[in-house]
């Protein structure tokens, strides 16, 4: 049966939401702080991304291919999988489901008694001197741009003709939370512009200022992606 354009978005839009809520409510709420690891500590929080995202693949999936990226939406428009009107539709939708799930959680933490936001509040990704390991510009742009470049090839593969479409969503969560082990010390782990949008806009400052690394490193990775895997799928 086919599903019209606005029941996608809003899918998108939810599982958008969701991904902030769960994986940056499990970072703040119980996981790692600003100078190091805490609570569930840094597997924890890598499994919090993975799962949210097997639990949305498994119930949006079947309505909008559970994108919840716009790396991942924009890959998708250059390998020709998606109609540039819906991949606007999609981005627009995942950016204002990250701003929401920020924003739930902003609400929450400011339930916490003598809670301030920091300048990477809320699970905002960053990089450089007083973010976690302090890793500097380079490093970061390398790693946004590296692992999204895996996340979408992985993405591709389960999803193709040759992969195992019943066990895609399980397939790229565990990647995210591989991905995540690698990079939260780096940059906090974005592969993700909306993932790294929402908690910005309300932390401000410093989170807002590196915000273009996370825009433009995922989207590099994603179309690099997509593009290999039109040649792939030529020969």
């Amino acid at each position: 049966m086919e599903v019209n354009s606005s029941t996608k978005y809003f899918a998108e839009l939810v599982g958008t939401f969701s991904l902030v809520l769960f994986g940056c409510g499990a970072a703040v709420v119980s996981g790692v702080s600003q100078t190091g690891p805490a609570g569930i500590g840094l597997l924890g929080i890598a499994f919090a991304f993975g799962l949210a995202v097997v639990a949305m693949a498994y119930a949006i999936g079947g309505i909008s291919g559970c994108h919840i990226n716009p790396a991942i939406t924009i890959a998708m428009l250059t390998a020709g999988k998606i109609k540039a009107g819906d991949a606007v539709g999609y981005i627009i939708a995942q950016f204002i489901g990250a701003t929401l799930g920020a924003a739930v959680l902003y609400a929450i933490q400011k339930g916490l008694p003598g809670w301030a936001p920091g300048p990477w509040a809320l699970g905002s990704n960053g990089w450089g001197e007083g973010y976690l390991a302090g890793y500097g510009t380079s490093a970061a742009f390398i790693a946004e741009a590296v692992l999204t470049f895996l996340f979408l090839f992985v993405i591709f593969g389960t999803t193709s003709k040759w992969g195992n479409g019943t066990m895609a969503g399980l397939a790229i969560g565990i990647t995210l939370v591989l991905i995540h082990l690698v990079a939260i010390p780096i940059t906090g782990t974005s592969v993700n512009p909306a993932r790294s949008f929402g908690p910005a806009v309300f932390a401000g400052g410093r989170a807002l200022e590196q915000l273009w690394l996370f825009i433009v490193a995922p989207i590099v990775g994603g179309v690099a992606a997509a593009i290999v895997w039109r040649v792939l799928e030529k020969k």
